[in-house]
């Protein structure tokens, strides 16, 4: 059996992009650019929220300069917003629990920002021990680099072997190979099945349950 499980938070524990998409918007509005309708944020998340920002911008607003405006609008905004939309995914609670009662330690590692992601793992599971929460920190490089993966094995001192990496994106998938660890790409997140099939992770799950009935019968 696994001893680490590290999950992906946007998309993969949490259904986030109402409230991403919102927050953006309202940055975007401020200054004066077009906003978008909540379901292309789908394809704009995923990369950390200064890609975000760049790939929201408009065709010739996409400087440096100007995702450092729309960061500096969407930051205080977001903080306080991020949860009036967003969600745990259906059996998400239920798999943390199970995890947890089995002894299997319990990570995140999300290109969202620190301080958001300690804020939402907290608001949401907190009645779940994480061994990490990883979110984008300064001065480390974001998924796919897989150095967030690392800082996590070396917190937990478990073997890349025992570790199931899972996420909906092919980011995820990236990650999870750059680090040398087990894939499991799910399908209810942000990201379409295609996605994940075009990296050949070991498995894709559908449910939350599906990986616990993989994790208790020991086929991981």
């Amino acid at each position: 059996m696994k001893k680490l499980v590290i999950f992906d938070l946007d998309g993969t524990l949490l259904n986030t992009i109402a409230d991403l998409a919102h927050s953006t918007n309202y940055a975007l509005n401020k200054l004066g650019y077009p906003t978008h309708e909540i379901e292309k944020y789908n394809f704009m998340v995923g990369n950390g929220i200064n890609k975000l920002f760049e790939r929201a911008l408009p065709e010739g607003e996409k400087t440096e300069e100007n995702v450092l405006r729309v960061r500096n609008e969407f930051v205080p905004y977001y903080d306080i917003h991020n949860a009036d939309d967003s969600r745990p995914y259906p059996g998400i609670p239920e798999l943390l629990s199970y995890l947890q009662s089995a002894g299997i330690q319990i990570a995140v590692a999300s290109n969202k920002y620190q301080a958001a992601t300690e804020k939402l793992v907290a608001h949401y599971f907190p009645g779940i021990h994480f061994t990490a929460v990883f979110g984008q920190r300064e001065g480390v490089n974001v998924k796919p680099d897989p150095t967030i993966v690392f800082d996590i094995l070396k917190l937990t001192d478990v073997r890349k072997e025992d570790v199931l990496y899972v996420g909906d994106s092919g980011v995820d998938m990236q990650t999870a190979a750059n680090a040398g660890v087990t894939a499991c790409g799910v399908t209810w997140g942000f990201r379409p099945r295609t996605e994940l099939e075009e990296f050949a992770p070991p498995y894709i799950t559908e449910t939350a349950e599906e990986i616990k009935r993989l994790i208790s019968a020991d086929k991981i």
